[in-house]
This record gives structure tokens, C-alpha cells and sequence, in this order.
């Protein structure tokens, strides 16, 4: 499960850490392309966060297949997935391309802003379809257990970028300074490596057998949108909370992002556990192996409560000079202090919650998953939400809805879990 979640995590962080590094790099051009480079990458990641099912999706539905022994199955799931990959990702250039000047106006006030945004989007378009091809290929790949080679393909893609990205944009070693251009070139070149190494990697396990089968990507989109409307649900609910967050000033706003982003990297640890148990719990399911999924569920929590004990413990005992680390600003600070302790009490429910929600999704269970966040957001999270602004209770009001957003899905997983109904 830990060589699992091991492999999950690299694959995970791999693009925020490149992420920083590309903004250090465009920072030094100026502020004006710091903030188109901002600006075009929240619209490529919203892309990419809106179709994670072909990830998520697919490891599910594979491993239920490597589990019953099925491996040439399990990989034509990669290969439908991949069909689906192609199509979306064809259909976003077309509009990503023909509408990029007024989906960066409408974000962004700035003219100049915007149009560089637009610029560096309508190069990095281009490697959307590669994007989700890597998508669908962790998906298969996790489905049988194959750990090592989406690292490398994942880690060699991102360490070309890295190396064009300072090159291109500043002209360093011999390459044209291209400016913030640059670095759209050196994202588009890391991320299609990545992907026609998945491709390539496909093409040999499933000896050419390429062709699309319409029923299994007519019951992958089935799925597909159920973790959309999930997906979905969150960016409504972060979006909200950072604009409500805004209204109550300039050091508010900036303790509630510098805290999310810290809850951000904890999701992602915690998330490679999930996704560990997607694979486990889905091989055994499909094996019929039901005594051994709901003990790998327990063992899957237990580990997940374990990790964001852990990280409590260091929570609480640097709350005096963690903060610190991201700024040395009195007011910031001390707005800091509120979401700094709800995110500690919210680490061990997190973690529950995310380990049931990797078993669910193992079972193929998105239905319900989407159905109980949804309750979530739309009973919860969002009411609480703006509720803050109308009471001005501030970012405790705003932290109380993210608690019980997460005790809401809590609750939702447990009982599902302990009903049985998942294993069927």
C-alpha cells in the first residue's frame, strides 16, 4: 500500500512543484507576466481538475479487471480512455485556441495582462490532449499496479520542462529568449513527452489492439459524469470561499489562501493514500475477494489517520513559527490564527474521508460519491459560506463551512462503507 501511495504522490506533486518553479522563473520578467503566467495556468488547471476522471475513472475500472485476472481487459480500459482523452482534449484546443483572448479578459481586468495570458495559452493549448492522454495512462497503469514507470515518465517530462522553461525564457545555455512565450513552449514540450511515452507504453501492453469499443467508453463517461459534477462542487465551493474570504480585507484573503494552499499539499498526501486504495480495493473486488477489500479498507484508514495524526502534532506544535515561514506581516499573522486551528481539527476527518473516498471509488461507487458531495456543498459548505459575508462572522464562519462540508461526507462514507453495499 505505502510502495502505492509512494508512487501516487510523486506523480501528484510533480506539477506544483514545477508550477513554482515556473513562476519563479517568468517572476523575474516582471510583474506583468507573473501575473498573465498566473492567470493562464488557473485556466489550464481548471481543465485538467474538471477531467480527472480519466485518472480516477479508469483506475478504478481497471483494477477491477487486473483483480479478476483480466489484464488484457484492464488495459483496454486504458485504450478507451484514451479515445476519450483524444476527442475532449481535440474539442479544448479548438475552443481553448478560438476563445483564449476573451476567457483571459474575463478574468482579468488588465488588458496587457490578459493578452500575454492569452498568448502563453494559446501555445500551451495544444498539449491538452497529450495532458489528458497522461491522464488516462495513470489510470490503467495504477489499474495493474504498474508503479515505476508513470514516475519516470511523469519525472522526465517535468525535468525536460524545467530545463526549457529557464533556457527559453531567459535565454539561457544557447537557447532563444523567448520571453514569457517561453515558458508556454517548455510546458507544451514536458507535458506531449509525457504523454507519448503513456502512448508508447500502451501501444506495447495492449499489442496494437487500438481500436474503440463504444460500450465501455459509453459506461466511462457514465461514470465520468459523476465525478465531474463532483469536481465540480469543489471548485464552486473554493471559488466562493476565496471571494467571500476577499471581502473582509486584504490580510483575510491572504491568511485564508496561505492556509488553503497548505490544506492543498495535505489533500495531495492524503490523496495518494486514496488512490492506493483505489488499486488495492478494486483488484480485490475483482477477484471477489470481499472479506480481503473490507479489511484493506480498514488498514487504508487506519494509515491515512495515522499520516494526518502526525501531521497535527507538527501542525500544533509550530503554530507560533510556521505561519512565519510564509510571511512576517503583524495583521496576516494574525488572521492566520483562525483557519490555522480548524485545519488541525480538520486533519483526522480529512483523512477518514479521504481513504473511504479512495475505497468507494475503487468500487466504482462515484454515484453516491457525487450525490454526498454535493449534499456537502449545497447543504453545508456554501450556505455557511455566504452566510459569513451576510453576519460578517469572517474566515471562522468560512472554516466552519469547510468542516462541515467534510463532517457531511464523513458521515456519507462511513455509513456507506459499513452498509456493505460498495462490495456489491
Amino acid at each position: 500500500m505505502l510502495r502505492l501511495a509512494a508512487s501516487a504522490l510523486v506523480v501528484l506533486i510533480a506539477p506544483p512543484l514545477y508550477l513554482i518553479l515556473d513562476l519563479a522563473v517568468v517572476g523575474r520578467l516582471g510583474a506583468t507576466e507573473l501575473a498573465a503566467l498566473t492567470v493562464a495556468t488557473l485556466v489550464l488547471a481548471t481543465i485538467s481538475t474538471q477531467l480527472t476522471f480519466l485518472s480516477y475513472g479508469t483506475t478504478a475500472r481497471s483494477a477491477r479487471a487486473f483483480g479478476a485476472g483480466e489484464r488484457e481487459r484492464a488495459v483496454d480500459e486504458g485504450v478507451q480512455a484514451s479515445w476519450i482523452a483524444v476527442g475532449v482534449g481535440t474539442l479544448i484546443v479548438a475552443v481553448g485556441y478560438a476563445l483564449a483572448p476573451w476567457i483571459t479578459r474575463a478574468l482579468v481586468p488588465d488588458a496587457t495582462v490578459a493578452a500575454d495570458a492569452a498568448d502563453w495559452l494559446r501555445i500551451a493549448v495544444f498539449g491538452v490532449p497529450l495532458i489528458l492522454l497522461s491522464m488516462a495512462g495513470n489510470g490503467w497503469m495504477r489499474g495493474v499496479q504498474d508503479v515505476r514507470r508513470p514516475v519516470y515518465f511523469v519525472a522526465g517530462g517535468f525535468a525536460v520542462s524545467a530545463v526549457l522553461c529557464i533556457g527559453l525564457v531567459h535565454g539561457v545555455g544557447g537557447f532563444p529568449r523567448l520571453g514569457l512565450e517561453g515558458s508556454a513552449w517548455a510546458n507544451l514540450v514536458g507535458q506531449s513527452l509525457t504523454g507519448i511515452a503513456f502512448v508508447w507504453r500502451l501501444v506495447q501492453e495492449s499489442g496494437r489492439r487500438l481500436r474503440p469499443d463504444w460500450p465501455v467508453i459509453r459506461a466511462q463517461l457514465s461514470m465520468a459524469r459523476d465525478l465531474i459534477l463532483r469536481s465540480l462542487s469543489f471548485q464552486i465551493c473554493f471559488i466562493s470561499a476565496a471571494a467571500v474570504a476577499a471581502r473582509f480585507g486584504v490580510a483575510q484573503v491572504a491568511a485564508h489562501q496561505v492556509v488553503l494552499q497548505l490544506w492543498d499539499f495535505t489533500s495531495l498526501l492524503l490523496d495518494s493514500v486514496a488512490i492506493a486504495a483505489q488499486q488495492l480495493v478494486g483488484a480485490a473486488l475483482g477477484a471477489k475477494a470481499f472479506d480481503a477489500a473490507r479489511k484493506l479498507s480498514a488498514k487504508v484508514t487506519g494509515t491515512s489517520v495515522a499520516m494526518a495524526a502526525v501531521l497535527s502534532v507538527i501542525l500544533l506544535l509550530g503554530i507560533s513559527w510556521l505561519p512565519r515561514i510564509f510571511t512576517d506581516d503583524p495583521a496576516i499573522l494574525d488572521a492566520m490564527r483562525t483557519p490555522w486551528w480548524f485545519y488541525i481539527v480538520m486533519l483526522p476527518i480529512a483523512a477518514v474521508v479521504f481513504a473511504l473516498d479512495g475505497v468507494l471509488l475503487g468500487s466504482g461507487d462515484a454515484a453516491f460519491l457525487r450525490t454526498a458531495t454535493l449534499a456537502g456543498a449545497l447543504g453545508a459548505f456554501l450556505p455557511l459560506i455566504w452566510l459569513s459575508l451576510i453576519f460578517d462572522w469572517g474566515l471562522a464562519g468560512i472554516w466552519t463551512g469547510l468542516l462541515a462540508f467534510m463532517c457531511v461526507r464523513l458521515f456519507a462514507v462511513v455509513w456507506r462503507v459499513r452498509s456493505g453495499a460498495w462490495v456489491k
